[in-house]
């Protein structure tokens, strides 16, 4: 008789299929925290962009319910699990500040610095569950094919409304102020921001290797439908962020590994817009290049430069500039002025210059600790989903000089989760194809008759 003995050593992946096996975590809550999170961002997207009382309630209700069952799912494992991204700590650290401008009562109207702290939870739980969530490449992989097939319907959406438009969302929503409606937003220029964000996702799928033939001229065809979609909303500001993205792709491909094959792609895809713009008819929107002219928001910038130079430190409270701005301002127009039109002056107006040093951190973090490589990318799901996300947080972070984008509760939550993605490392079980099987050490044998 023969009998031979064996030590297993688990993996943490392997810990936690034993324990869903034992019942101690339910089996899908992973992937229900995942569905769930991507559901949030689709809702809120085409809930008008979340700014209505009842969509921003439902918005943080949805993502205090996510977060619920996160915790829950601790708790019935019986530890906590925590992935190491480095954005966690800017983003608690500007939590705390925003609750010490309410604690200190250095908020000009404390009752909206307490709404819109709200807000920023929001922020922060759909943040945290991206990180902790997205990790695994399977998982990554569904998550990139779901925001690609979202954003190719909602842009053919926005599409097919331009070309037989009544004047509303939906062909039944009336906005209550007029506005140059784009999709589900009531402004072009956050359809465009928005758009930003998604069309890296299938323009880096489509310069890779992950698919071959009939499903990358699909996936391509994807990112050229939703770039042609930035240019017909005629937003200025996402045209030119869009230009800006192309740029850095290509030098990253070029100055990386000199990879030629993506610059002509890249330009390809360009032509292909292009000519998409010219065959719908509209290739006059490119002429919106050629008028540049800052008009107010320039005196807006000064205004907010003014208006920093009171509070210099903590600021005026977040939330505040709608209602401190009237007193500051050098100009007339009968428009009331809710946003400085410039995301970084509005920061520092609101937040001093703590806030915008917490906001240079968390950038800092953000592009010095992603997990972009030289060629990854091309050849994972997980590498791919980083780089695109990279692309789709600086496009935005580049419009957000002209533009408001990041006070829009879905397009912020968005570049959070995008920012989130680029920055986290990938669960243990990720590093390999396939499941890491338990380490067997063979430690004896016996033999006998």
């Amino acid at each position: 008789m023969k009998i031979s003995s064996y030590v297993i050593v688990e993996t943490g992946a392997e810990r936690l299929d034993t324990e869903r096996a034992q019942g101690t975590v339910p089996k899908n809550v992973p992937s229900v925290l995942v569905f769930g999170l991507f559901v949030l961002l689709a809702f809120g997207i085409l809930a008008f962009g979340a700014v209505h009382e009842w969509s921003t309630f439902l918005f943080e209700a949805g993502s205090a319910v996510l977060f619920l069952i996160w915790a829950g799912m601790q708790f019935a494992s019986g530890q906590v699990k925590l992935s190491n991204n480095p954005l966690y700590l800017p983003a608690l650290c500007f939590f705390l500040l925003v609750l010490a401008q309410i604690g200190l009562r250095t908020s000009a109207y404390g009752y909206v610095s307490k709404y819109e702290v709200l807000h920023y939870v929001s922020y922060g739980i759909v943040l945290f569950i991206a990180a902790e969530c997205v990790r695994e490449e399977r998982v990554r992989k569904k998550f990139v094919l779901a925001l690609i097939v979202f954003g190719v319907i909602y842009a053919f959406f926005a599409l097919a409304q331009e070309l037989i438009s009544n004047g509303k969302i939906f062909w039944i929503y009336a906005p209550r102020s007029n506005g140059a409606i784009y999709g589900s937003y009531v402004n072009h220029n956050h359809y465009a921001g928005l758009m930003e964000m998604l069309v890296p996702v299938p323009l880096v799928v489509s310069m890779g290797h992950l698919l071959s033939g009939g499903k990358r001229a699909l996936v391509a065809f994807c990112a050229v439908l939703m770039a042609s979609t930035i240019f017909l909303s005629r937003s200025r500001g996402g045209m030119i962020a869009f230009v800006i993205q192309i740029v850095l792709f290509a030098a990253f491909a070029l100055v990386q590994r000199r990879n030629y094959r993506v610059a002509i792609g890249l330009l390809a895809v360009s032509v292909l817009i292009l000519g998409f713009l010219f065959f719908v008819g509209k290739g006059q929107v490119l002429g919106r290049l050629g008028d540049l002219a800052p008009g107010i928001r320039l005196e807006i910038t000064k205004d907010c430069f003014r208006m920093f130079a009171h509070r210099p430190v903590l600021g005026w409270g977040l939330g505040t500039f709608p209602t401190v701005y009237p007193s500051y301002r050098t100009f007339y127009t009968n428009y009331f002025i809710n946003e400085a039109h410039n995301d970084y002056a509005q920061l520092l107006v609101e937040t001093g210059l703590l806030g915008f040093a917490l906001m240079l951190w968390f950038l800092v973090r953000l592009y010095g600790c992603t997990r972009v490589s030289s060629r990854r990318w091309e050849f994972k799901w997980d590498g791919a989903l980083s780089l695109a996300a990279l692309l789709g947080c600086t496009g935005i972070l580049f419009h957000s000089f002209v533009d408001f984008n990041l006070q829009i509760p879905a397009n912020a939550a968005f570049f959070y989760v995008l920012a989130a993605l680029a920055a986290s490392e990938l669960a243990p079980r990720s590093s390999r194809s396939g499941r890491t099987k338990a380490t067997e050490t063979k430690v004896g044998e016996l033999s006998g008759e």
